[in-house]
């Protein structure tokens, strides 16, 4: 979108009932109605990865659903994000539910497509396997890239009954390829108990540092995206959420809960705190609505997106300024 256009924004919800009409992602326009986006919201309906419960395919669209009652203004970051940028939800990408590593070969080439108009991805999973094909696709853009890895687990373990890639291995086999900014790498909210101590070691000898839940409790939210920021600089920054990193109180609908998670609060207020660095592209996954009641994990998932999109839209339109 060049910077004399005008965005075309949600459906007004004063003209039509939230609860009526197709369900895109907070009631934008589909990519095909506006031609061309700068952040481009995408579903990925893919758990062939999963190790535990199924149902993930059916995130992305859950997801949709609960965001119909998110607003055009967000008051927590002062800004308007579909009036900033040109938002537009993308679809489905459709990866072959029998094949793994075919899935991983389409999901990536229909981001190098999606990046290469120029967007930025808001991804809505699917498991959390999609992030590898993702992070391939955005470090061909901006080079290795640093990686905030919100989730309950590590997803840095070698393989799962001899395959390399599933939903806990992602992150291995993407500082394996050197698509990682391996100066720049960190978990938050992990938590629970882990195979040994070496899976650990091993994470740390890939650059990772970790940031558990506990330690959001007890440092507060504040500190922690301090010293994430820090931790950042002005890398270029891929943020992937599991939605998992949530306690199951405020996500009970995704497919490995662990007792002892961040509260949607927390999440909410760490990724705001993030808003200063150089999100270039970000996804969400392993929601898994046959396992959520009254759309919790869905609500709050959607309002995640609406953060990292805000941020998204807010440095576009002020890269357009400068």
């Amino acid at each position: 979108m060049s910077s004399n256009e005008t965005p075309r924004g949600p459906v007004d919800s004063s003209r039509v009932p939230r609860y009526a009409g197709p369900a895109t992602f907070a009631r934008l326009p589909r990519l095909d109605e506006v031609g061309t986006a700068d952040v481009a919201v995408v579903g990925v309906p893919f758990d062939t990865g999963v190790s535990y419960r199924p149902g993930a395919r059916f995130g992305g669209n859950a997801i949709r659903e609960a965001s119909r009652l998110l607003r055009p203004y967000n008051p927590a970051q002062d800004a308007s994000p579909f009036a900033l940028a040109q938002v537009a939800d993308a679809g489905d990408i459709a990866a072959n539910p029998f094949n793994i590593n075919e899935a991983v070969e389409t999901i990536e080439a229909a981001a190098d497509d999606l990046l290469g108009t120029g967007a930025r991805m808001m991804t809505l999973g699917g498991d959390h396997t999609i992030a590898l094909p993702l992070l391939r696709s955005v470090a061909k853009k901006h080079g290795p890239v640093a990686l905030l890895h919100f989730d309950a687990h590590l997803d840095t373990w070698d393989t799962y009954f001899g395959a390399e890639y599933t939903h806990g291995t992602p992150f291995r086999r993407a500082v394996e390829e050197g698509i990682l900014d391996t100066s720049a790498l960190s978990h938050v909210g992990t938590r629970g108990p882990l195979y040994g101590k070496q899976d650990l070691d091993d994470d740390a000898k890939m650059g990772f540092g970790i940031v558990t839940s506990a330690d959001v409790m007890r440092r507060g939210v504040d500190e922690v995206a301090d010293q994430l920021r820090q931790r950042i600089g002005d890398r270029p920054l891929y943020i992937s959420i599991d939605i998992d990193v949530l306690d199951p109180a405020h996500a009970p609908g995704t497919g490995t809960p662990e007792a002892g998670g961040l509260t949607s609060r927390e999440l909410l207020e760490i990724v705001r705190g993030l808003s200063s660095c150089n999100l270039v592209s970000a996804d969400l996954v392993e929601v898994a609505p046959a396992y959520d009641h009254a759309e919790i994990t869905s609500v709050a998932a959607s309002h995640t997106a609406y953060e990292l999109t805000t941020i998204m839209s807010r440095q576009i339109s002020e890269a357009r300024t400068k």
